[in-house]
């Protein structure tokens, strides 16, 4: 793992969530594991913005915060595989929840950030 700059803290429940889920790709990486995308090529397709450099760094960040697992299979080329575990499989409620949120307030939000590009 990289050398911080800047210590972490882990007073509050908000820090830890920030340090398991903050990368801007991590929580549609786990949105879309639990839809059954689980190759990493299937995920990239998915996410097309995404560089394959970030998207391996952050499912490596996200398999070391337990909230995904990493199955490879001995074949040639090799075949990887990724799903939540049982502790991730806890998030997609609330992922799922924000994402209702976002959609509800779709007109509200893309105005104020348009507002401020």
């Amino acid at each position: 793992m990289r050398e911080r700059k800047i210590p972490i803290t882990l007073d509050c429940g908000l820090d830890l969530i920030g340090e398991v889920l903050y990368g801007k790709w991590k929580i549609r990486l786990l949105y879309f594991i639990n839809e059954g995308h689980k190759r990493p090529s299937e995920l990239h397709r998915k996410i097309p913005d995404a560089s394959r450099r970030v998207l391996n760094m952050q499912l490596k960040e996200l398999e070391e915060h337990e909230l995904i697992s990493k199955v490879i299979y001995p074949q040639v080329p090799p075949k990887v595989e990724y799903s939540l575990t049982g502790f991730g499989q806890t998030l997609i409620p609330l992922i799922s929840a924000l994402g209702e949120w976002g959609d509800a307030h779709q007109a509200h939000l893309r105005k104020v950030i348009e507002k401020n590009l």
